[in-house]
Order: C-alpha cells, then structure tokens, then sequence
C-alpha cells in the first residue's frame, strides 16, 4: 500500500454492531477490488481499533482482534468511523433513560483528542451516541437509528436530528442510520472520494441499492404510530383506526370527544404537538402499510379501506411521508412467500 493510502479506522468497544462494522468495511475491501481491476492502485487501507488491543466481543458473539488506539495520533488519519450497538449504552437505572457507558464515554475523549487529525469522521446506528458525547455534533444534522432518534434529540438537544435521513453529512462529519445505512453511507464516501462509476461498480458487485430510495422512516412502521400522554387520545386514536372509511373532520372528532371544536384542537394539540388532521393521516398511513405489508389487497381496496379519496390520493401521501410510492413499498416490505393482487 503506498505512503499516500487513504486510512480508514473503525473504533470497536465491547458489544458493538458487527455489521456496522463489516458493511462499511466490505465496501472499501470492494472498491479497492475494483480500483485494481480498473488497472489503478488501490486506495483504502482499513483497520480496526480498540481501546486497549486484543479481541472485542461484537453483540452477536463474533470477536474481532482490535489494534490499541495510540494516545495520540502523530500523522492524520482520513477516516475514522464509529459503529453502534448495544454497547453504546449501560442497562438504564429504574425510570432513567439509558446513559452512555464509561467505555463510550472514554471513547468520545480520545475523539475529542484526536479530532484535528481526523480528516472525516463518521458514524453508524447508535454509534452517533459517541459523536454527540464528544460535542462535535453540536450545531450540526446528524442521523441515527430511527428507533434512538427520538432519544438523540432529547439527551443532545444542540443537535438537529434529521430522522428520515438514510445518513447524513454535514462537512467533515458523517452519520448514518441503523445498521445497513452504514454501507449507503460507505458507499457515499467512495463516490466523494474515487467518483461515480467505482462507486456504482461496488454497489452492483455487493449487489446492493446505489442510491436507495426513500428514507428510513418506510422501514419501521412504529414511527407512524401515535403516542400521546392522556387516555382520552388514545381512545380516539383507537376510534380513528376503526373508523378510517368515515369523513373524519376535526368536528366530527370534536364531537366524539364530547367537546367545543376550538377545545378539541388546543387540547389535542397541547396533548401530541400536532394537529387531528395530520393524526388522520398517519394513521391511515399506518393501516395502509399494513395491509400492503400483508399482501393481499390490491392498492385500490386498500385506499378505500383507508380513507383515502382516491388510490392517487393515497399514492401522494406514501410519497409526502415515506418519500416511496405503495408500490415501492410493497416491493420492499410486503410478504414475500405469497403473490398477491397490485
């Protein structure tokens, strides 16, 4: 490998994300591949790193044999990348929210250290976590795993979390979504670094999305879901749900509440942070996915099912929400053993 290699270091902690890990990494693997069959000399020069040198235990049991972190870095290093995983965080204490563990906490430090030589920074899943202990988030977009978006925000507030995002740069400083997005982000670097058609190469070899469509809000039907802290919503949320087909007005909700219409909006409002209408829709959507995701309507029975005016009208909102169309949808998520009816 020549002196001019670009080095690129994954920083390993007990119970870490394997594939957060081996997803990037097979990317660079990939690309060198290429670059080689390119006639070019290849570039990536990988490596893994751990606090202390040896063998980390990942969270599904695999062992990789880490080299130690130098104290301090005495050339620039162009990458480095951060996985997530269980990890990241210690077992929450009785009514708190999860802490990051002292391995990450000692993490985020030697980062901060280190910072000024690292050319590219980056992060995927939860290991966004350690990002944000180290402070260099703040200010900045950032990503992580949909399930911990909501968390991210709350315990690093200086942060603008962009939830949707499949990863997410903001100069040097990259952060990608949970698990797979890692090797969307990887991809995303090489393209930065060694143009399109490596990049479009490798994806086709890994045989994986170039640029995969839509964000990752399509990939957990639990964003849709609506969560409020007051009983008297969530029976109506349930109302909703079984009444999808219904002209479902804020007066008409107004009146199953048993309340004025200009009551009804500020008390559902200061419940959930959103409007009746906007709830609506989400859950229709929800429902929508569901039944696409068990197959076997077709997408007019189910925008009928759903309420919705039109399957048009329908398609619009797979699209404002989802950024995918129900067809697209149902191609990624409906069951697979079974053809149903499109």
């Amino acid at each position: 490998m020549p002196p001019t290699a670009h080095q690129v270091w994954f920083l390993v902690f007990d119970q870490f994300q394997l594939l957060d890990v081996s997803g990037p990494l097979q990317v660079f693997a990939t690309a060198n591949d290429e670059l080689r069959l390119a006639g070019r000399t290849p570039v990536y020069e990988t490596g893994v790193y751990g606090l202390s040198g040896g063998a980390v235990r990942s969270s599904s049991g695999v062992d990789l044999v880490a080299r130690a972190l130098p104290q301090r870095l005495a050339r620039k290093v162009q990458t480095v990348v951060v996985p997530g995983g269980p990890g990241v965080f210690r077992p929450a204490a009785a009514g708190r929210e999860a802490q990051d563990t002292p391995v990450a906490a000692t993490l985020a430090q030697w980062l901060r250290r280190a910072s000024p030589r690292i050319e590219r920074l980056a992060s995927v899943c939860t290991g966004a976590f350690v990002l944000a202990h180290t402070g260099l988030l703040d200010g900045a977009g950032a990503v992580t795993h949909w399930a911990a978006c909501e968390h991210l925000s709350a315990r690093f507030p200086a942060i603008d979390v962009q939830p949707d995002a499949i990863y997410f740069r903001q100069g040097r400083v990259w952060t990608s979504a949970g698990v797979t997005a890692g090797i969307d982000m990887a991809l995303g670097m090489v393209e930065t670094d060694l143009g399109r058609d490596i990049a479009m190469a490798v994806a086709k070899k890994l045989v994986v999305f170039y640029k995969r469509p839509g964000g990752q809000s399509q990939f957990s039907s639990a964003l849709l879901e609506q969560t409020a802290d007051d009983e008297r919503i969530t029976r109506l949320h349930a109302w909703i749900a079984e009444h999808l087909r219904l002209d479902l007005s804020v007066a008409r909700m107004a009146d199953q509440m048993g309340m004025t219409l200009r009551t009804f909006a500020r008390f559902y409002a200061s419940h959930t942070g959103t409007t009746p209408a906007h709830a609506v829709e989400r859950i229709r959507l929800e429902k929508a996915c569901r039944l696409i995701e068990a197959h076997r309507h077709s997408n007019k029975a189910i925008a009928v099912q759903c309420g919705f005016n039109s399957e048009e009208v329908m398609r619009r909102m797979f699209m404002r929400h989802l950024n995918v169309s129900p067809k697209g949808y149902r191609e990624r998520f409906a069951a697979a053993d079974t053809q149903g009816p499109q």
